[in-house]
């Protein structure tokens, strides 16, 4: 197989082992805590277009660094993605706790994570924006395989 077939394209299947730092080093996620490299293909929205950019053209065995301002990462926070709740929509007998992040269900069923900011008498607000928006982040890639079509 020529080493040509090994180089990341649009369509390219790849397992890699990333980490995701913030600007200060501490670590936001990682692929070796579970010692289990990701596998995606290049376009099924695994990843978002900017972390995606960081990947063609790097090659299987490949390690390389990369910072993301926020608007190419995560985005800005949306101060119309904080909503305030009252208690009664949470279960009775479950323990709110600021910072803590919770699945809501959405209409469609499928479910989306809050971070609870504050609680204050019976209203609790809750955060909708990624936990990393506003972040600059760093991207660490280890490219173990690129299968090509």
């Amino acid at each position: 197989m020529s080493e040509a077939s090994k180089i990341i394209g649009d369509k390219s299947e790849v397992i890699m082992h990333f980490d995701l730092k913030l600007a200060d080093g501490s670590a936001a996620d990682s692929t070796r805590v579970n010692k289990k490299p990701a596998k995606l293909v290049m376009g099924d929205g695994s990843l978002t277009p900017n972390f995606e950019a960081c990947l063609l053209g790097l090659s299987a065995g490949d390690k390389k660094s990369f910072e993301l301002a926020p608007e190419d990462a995560f985005g800005q926070p949306n101060p119309d993605n904080v909503h305030h709740m009252d208690k009664t929509r949470f279960a009775a007998d479950m323990t709110l706790e600021e910072g803590m992040i919770m699945a809501f269900a959405q209409p469609d069923g499928s479910e989306v994570p809050g971070i609870i900011r504050s609680i204050a008498g019976t209203s609790v607000t809750v955060d909708f924006n990624h936990p990393l928006a506003g972040q600059t982040v760093i991207f660490d890639v280890e490219i173990i395989d690129v299968i090509n079509a």
